[in-house]
């Protein structure tokens, strides 16, 4: 049996708890989620090591899972946008069952490894793509199907998987093994499983944001400000990087489109939008070269 689906040994009584106690218990578990991507930082930086020349040279991040772990995926996708600018058209996910499986489970889908494979290829994978296929049992034919669709085009395949010696991993060229073992309700991997995947995730395509030098230190200096909340955090951001004060920060936010990179360049090195744009432009994007330069 699979680590995943083996019924936890520390609370066979779960149902008997009393509420605080019931808490404690799942809060507790979690705790394990984040041993379990502790132990795969070395995958994990070795994945984006490996992903970061090809998304440099124009490729995608592709996303391929079924249930929970092809909702995390989608959910990474699509925050990629308003955080780090990343284009749309190159974080792109599939998800077993389409579209409305985001919203109403379709467990049957995950079964359909020719489906995966179409889901896949509808996206025309490229060598330059990276493909993030997600399965917590480790075994899930719709992603298997995927992965075999991405690696016969020649893209990069990353497999996360919850249990050791999965196919999911076996199959990729990177394997992610998050080992979260026995779940506190026995078999429901949207639990600390799927908190591992959210977590590894996270550090995977924050790590290659930062490497494409969406990040300034440690600030988010290239989101989309397309809301309110989103317009103050640039101005806070661009005050807090320039030492410039409120009505030189908001000047040139509003100069360039509410670009933090921009607007940074613009007060450090006193030129206007377009001179700004050119130095980020010869420096690939990164402040500290252009600020250099």
């Amino acid at each position: 049996m699979l680590k995943t689906e083996t019924p936890s040994s520390r609370h066979p009584d779960l149902d008997q708890y009393e509420l605080p106690a019931l808490i404690g218990a799942f809060v507790e578990d979690q705790v394990e989620a984040v041993n379990a991507v502790r132990a795969a930082a070395p995958q994990l930086a070795e994945a984006v090591a490996r992903a970061l020349p090809r998304i440099e040279a124009g490729g995608r991040i592709l996303y391929a899972g079924a249930g929970t772990s092809g909702r995390l995926g989608v959910l990474d996708s699509v925050e990629l946008y308003p955080t780090f600018s990343w284009p749309r058209e190159r974080a792109l996910a599939i998800l077993a069952g389409g579209q409305s499986a985001m919203f109403v489970a379709v467990e049957g889908a995950e079964d359909d490894a020719v489906q995966g494979q179409a889901d896949l290829n509808a996206l025309q994978p490229g060598p330059n793509d990276v493909l993030l296929a997600l399965a917590a049992s480790g075994g899930t034919p719709y992603v298997l199907g995927a992965i075999r669709a991405a690696r016969a085009a020649g893209a990069l395949v990353i497999g996360f998987a919850n249990n050791a010696d999965a196919p999911v991993t076996r199959e990729a060229e990177v394997g992610i093994t998050l080992d979260t073992g026995p779940e506190v309700i026995s078999g429901s991997t949207r639990l600390k499983a799927g908190s591992a995947q959210k977590m590894a995730l996270n550090t995977f395509s924050s790590a290659l944001m930062v490497k494409m030098n969406k990040v300034y230190g440690n600030l988010m200096v290239d989101l989309k400000a397309t809301n309110a909340k989103l317009v103050r955090r640039a101005l806070a951001l661009t005050m807090r990087a320039s030492g410039a004060d409120e009505a030189t920060a908001q000047a040139a936010l509003q100069a360039c489109d509410h670009h933090v990179k921009t607007a940074l360049v613009m007060i450090k090195k006193g030129v206007d939008a377009a001179a700004a744009r050119a130095l980020l432009d010869a420096a690939r994007g990164s402040v500290r070269q252009a600020l250099a330069a």
